[in-house]
């Protein structure tokens, strides 16, 4: 995975497209790995850690019906924590796009999801001055 830092967009594509090829026939094994992995680089550029996660995302996706329920309530919050993660970086230069993004999961009479208050928490911790 350490590949993914590669500059060439190739050699990215080709990190995703194996993750999700192994990810075919060993899901949980595959999940748990990415998880692993970026929880011990968490100071990842955020552009190498999407591939990461939307390799994450397709595994889930077509192995949905294959993955045991813990291991998919796990792979779920720990997925959410890092896309929040990754909006708040990028929020830290495009705060307005990103707050636009995450004020349109705010629905009247509906009670926001935890990490899209987590995420507009931690944007205004963010970029509090």
């Amino acid at each position: 995975m350490d590949a993914t830092t590669d500059k060439d967009p190739l050699v990215q594509e080709q990190i995703y497209n194996a993750l999700c090829y192994l990810g075919e026939s060993e899901p949980e094994e595959i999940l748990n790995s990415c998880d692993e992995y970026l929880r011990q680089h968490d100071k990842l550029a955020y552009p190498h850690r999407v591939i990461i996660l939307k390799a994450m995302e397709t595994v889930v996706k077509n192995n949905i019906t294959l993955l045991d329920k813990s291991t998919a309530k796990e792979v779920i919050r720990d997925w959410q924590q890092a896309a929040s993660n990754v909006l708040v970086a990028v929020g830290q230069r495009f705060i307005n796009k990103v707050m636009e993004e995450v004020l349109t999961k705010f629905q009247p009479g509906i009670l926001p999801h935890y990490f899209v208050m987590q995420t507009f928490a931690n944007l205004s911790v963010s970029n509090g001055e």
